[in-house]
């Protein structure tokens, strides 16, 4: 105990030794909200707000500048004239709507419309089905068959698109294709030398395998990851109930992978509808342009026939059709996360 003044007693510890008697100590710091540490004066936070755009901001520019700024351009060329002589003498000529309603006006132009649909759903409708089975396959196989199969997807789907063009012309070679090969061994007439490049309808339902065989792997791989999320215990519940495979599927696996399906069927919609390599490096979109769609048609009226305002205007009609479709199927997206 210490006495700091006549009749005033303080509590406190004992003094240390070779300490001087009758020295008070320094008083404990009243208690109180700690103390909040300031930033040193070399460091300034960001605010809140402001740290997420500067994140996302390089990712918005490069969009814009590889994106919409071609996007821009494109659609401001679809109002112009430019043909071989505009080209050259670097003449502006505006047409307002002329290269559009020229377009809405020509058969051609719809003829190509309804082939390019009718082209996307049908390789639609193969893939998601194909997918969708080996997706189940995989995830009934066993360990080492399904590390197999993965890997020959991964690989068809890894391999380029020219190359895997080049395959599929030596398989419908004329002289040396082994489509001709099996067909003879099979014991078809006809077929020693056939031509299946000769319509546009077939050289169309080859490129079909090929953007087929390109594209269930991604359906196949994803599918098997989305199964992976599904309880065993639903597949017992209906096993215990009697369903078979087929009933199964649909009681349990597509209602708990709608999103799924949505979603898949979607990206597959576009990613068919505007595929221009697989089309045109099969056969350029002929004989007579009669397996041009709609990607393909661009191309050739713009670099083939120099009429770059049409081809302008027939990609910006493209991409209105895209912008529909996805409207259409944003809404069923919507409408079931509202059913969630």
């Amino acid at each position: 105990m210490t006495v700091d003044s006549p009749g005033t007693a303080t509590a406190g510890p004992q003094d240390a030794p070779g300490r001087a008697a009758g020295k008070s100590q320094t008083p404990p710091a009243p208690a109180g909200p700690k103390e909040v540490r300031q930033p040193s004066r070399g460091r300034r936070s960001l605010p809140g707000g402001l740290l997420p755009y500067l994140l996302v901001a390089p990712a918005l520019l490069s969009m814009a500048l590889l994106l919409l700024y071609p996007l821009i351009r494109n659609v401001i060329l679809s109002f112009q004239e430019l043909n071989r002589k505009e080209f050259i003498t670097r003449e502006t000529v505006w047409t307002g709507f002329d290269n559009y309603t020229e377009l809405l006006s020509d058969a051609d132009f719809w003829t190509v419309v309804v082939r390019s649909v009718v082209f996307t759903a049908v390789n639609v409708l193969l893939i998601m089905a194909v997918g969708t089975g080996i997706g189940l396959l995989l995830n009934r196989l066993g360990k080492k068959m399904r590390l197999v199969l993965s890997l020959a997807l991964v690989f068809a789907w890894a391999m380029p698109i020219v190359a895997s063009v080049t395959v599929f012309q030596w398989l419908f070679d004329e002289q040396f294709g082994v489509a001709n090969w099996v067909m003879r061994t099979l014991g078809f007439s006809g077929y020693d030398q056939h031509n299946w490049f000769e319509t546009g309808f077939s050289t169309l339902v080859i490129s079909l395998l090929l953007l087929v065989w390109g594209s269930v792997p991604f359906v196949a791989l994803n599918m098997y990851a989305a199964l992976t999320t599904i309880g065993s215990e639903l597949y017992e519940a209906a096993k215990m109930d009697g369903a078979n495979g087929w009933r199964t599927f649909w009681a349990v696996v597509f209602p708990n992978l709608k999103p799924f399906f949505l979603i898949t069927t979607f990206l597959e919609i576009i990613w068919i509808f505007k595929a221009f390599t697989q089309v045109y490096a099969m056969n350029k979109g002929g004989p007579d342009r009669a397996s041009e769609t709609l990607p393909v048609f661009a191309y050739i009226e713009g670099v083939g026939q120099f009429h770059y305002g049409v081809a302008a205007a027939i990609s910006v009609l493209t991409i209105v059709m895209l912008v529909a479709i996805m409207s259409f199927y944003f809404r069923l997206i919507l409408k079931q996360e509202e059913q969630l």
